[in-house]
């Protein structure tokens, strides 16, 4: 028997890195799972690997900054597989890490679009679904960089302080209702997302990789994805409107 058997999961940016991790270590738990992401070459092969190993997923393409996009991915759950149970909010951009005084507008644009908007209206679109059924759990994909001031660009900061915000005051308004909401703070974690830095701030750089020794050691996808099991599983019965920090004991120092 699986942890997840019965659940059916929606699981945004699902195409690679995290969001495949979770997908994979989901469906093997028992979930059904819709793979959301722009990338649909991505989707198929967090699809056929999960085939491969007897679970049952769909893909659907998502640009979670257009909210038709949103509306689609949450009805294709419900047309495919009868309802959602768990909404895992993991598509995410970085910065470049730009500081306060150099970043420019279209970056800053984009990263909240993405970050900070896509989940709200990801969360808006299947609440009214949770709240019917008195039950549902949300599973949002923050950094260290949401509890932390100096580890990232100014716009990724602000957006994942704005998703541990967010989350938070879902946990608070709608726990009555049956609905969990919590949030996992990696640091750092080899995916496609930190591998697309690119031409970064030299002075935001600079002081965001500060103090990086500290830490122990990279994460890896699994890690993190097992975090995301126990949040999305009723074994976190009890744990609502948290940020698990995931990051080796680095927010510690």
């Amino acid at each position: 028997m699986g942890r997840l058997d019965n659940k059916v999961a929606v699981i945004t940016g699902a195409g690679a890195g995290l969001g495949k991790a979770i997908a994979i270590l989901y469906a093997k738990e028992g979930a059904k799972v819709v793979i959301a992401d722009m990338n649909m070459d991505g989707a198929e092969e967090t699809i056929a690997e999960i085939t491969a190993n007897g679970g049952e997923a769909v893909a659907v393409r998502t640009n979670v900054t257009v909210e038709e996009d949103i509306q689609n991915m949450i009805d294709t759950a419900v047309e495919e597989f009868g309802t959602v149970d768990i909404l895992v909010n993991n598509a995410g951009v970085v910065d470049n890490m730009y500081a306060a005084g150099n970043v420019p507008d279209e970056v800053w644009d984009r990263v909240l679009a993405i970050n900070t908007t896509g989940v709200m209206r990801a969360m808006r679109k299947v609440l009214p679904i949770f709240e019917e059924k008195q039950a549902g759990v949300i599973v949002n994909m923050a950094s260290i960089s949401g509890v932390t001031g100096g580890r990232g660009g100014l716009a990724y900061t602000a957006s994942k302080h704005a998703v541990v915000g967010m989350t938070k005051n879902v946990a608070s308004q709608y726990g009555k209702l049956g609905i969990r909401c919590n949030a996992i703070g990696p640091s750092a974690v080899p995916t496609n997302i930190t591998k697309s830095l690119s031409n970064p701030d030299p002075f935001g750089m600079e002081r965001a990789v500060a103090g990086t020794n500290l830490l122990n050691r990279q994460g890896t996808t699994e890690e993190i994805a097992n975090v995301a099991l126990f949040l999305g599983s009723d074994e976190s019965s009890f744990v609502n409107g948290v940020v698990v920090a995931t990051d080796g004991g680095w927010s510690a120092y």
